[in-house]
C-alpha cells in the first residue's frame, strides 16, 4: 500500500509542474524499470518481483489534450512457486489519454496485457492505471506508471490473477 501511495504522490507532484510550452507528438521508445506483484486464486500464492522492459509508442499532441497508442513488453522472474511456476513476460498493447501541462502530462492508459507464466501458459487480460510524464527536454522524457490487470483461466489452469505494477520508464522521442 505505501508503494502505491508514493507513486500517487510522485505523480501529483510531477502534474503540478509549471506549465511550459511542449509538443508532446511524433514516434518514442524507451526502457522502464518497477516492481510487478501478482496475487493468484490460489490461497497463499502472491509474490512481488523486480519487473524491466522495453517500449515504444506514438503520441498526438491536440492542444491541452494527448492521445496515444503504445506497445510495452515487460519481463521479470516472479516465481509464484520456486521451482514450478513463474511470471515471465507481460507484453501490453495500451492506449492513453491525458492532459497536457506544459512539460508534465498525466494520462490514464487502458488495453490489453498478455502474461506469461512458464507452469501454466500464458493468458490475455485487460489492464488499466494512471501515468504522469515530465519532458527533461524536447527529445527526453521520464514517467511513472502504476497499471491494474486482470487474468482469469491463465493457460486453461483454472486458476486466476490481478497484478499490480509500477514503474519508472525513460524515454527518447524522435
Amino acid at each position: 500500500m505505501a508503494k502505491h501511495l508514493a507513486m500517487g504522490a510522485a505523480l501529483l507532484a510531477l502534474s503540478t509542474a509549471p506549465a511550459v510550452a511542449q509538443d508532446w507528438s511524433g514516434f518514442y521508445a524507451g526502457a522502464g524499470i518497477g516492481n510487478l506483484e501478482v496475487d493468484t486464486s490460489v490461497d497463499g500464492v502472491k509474490e512481488n518481483d523486480m519487473a524491466y522492459g522495453i517500449h515504444a509508442g506514438y503520441r498526438l499532441d491536440a492542444g491541452q489534450w494527448v492521445i496515444g497508442a503504445e506497445l510495452e513488453n515487460d519481463w521479470t522472474d516472479l516465481e509464484l512457486v520456486p521451482g514450478a511456476i513463474s511470471v515471465d513476460r507481460v507484453t501490453r498493447l495500451k492506449a492513453t489519454a491525458g492532459y497536457d501541462i506544459g512539460p508534465a502530462l498525466v494520462y490514464v492508459a487502458a488495453g490489453r496485457a498478455n502474461v506469461d507464466v512458464d507452469g501454466l501458459g500464458d493468458e490475455w487480460g485487460g489492464f488499466y492505471g494512471l501515468g504522469a510524464a515530465y519532458a527533461v527536454n524536447e527529445r527526453s522524457i521520464v514517467s511513472l506508471e502504476v497499471l491494474e490487470h486482470n487474468f482469469e483461466d491463465i493457460g486453461g489452469s483454472g486458476i486466476d490473477a490481478d497484478a499490480w505494477s509500477a514503474g519508472l520508464r525513460a524515454s527518447w522521442k524522435f
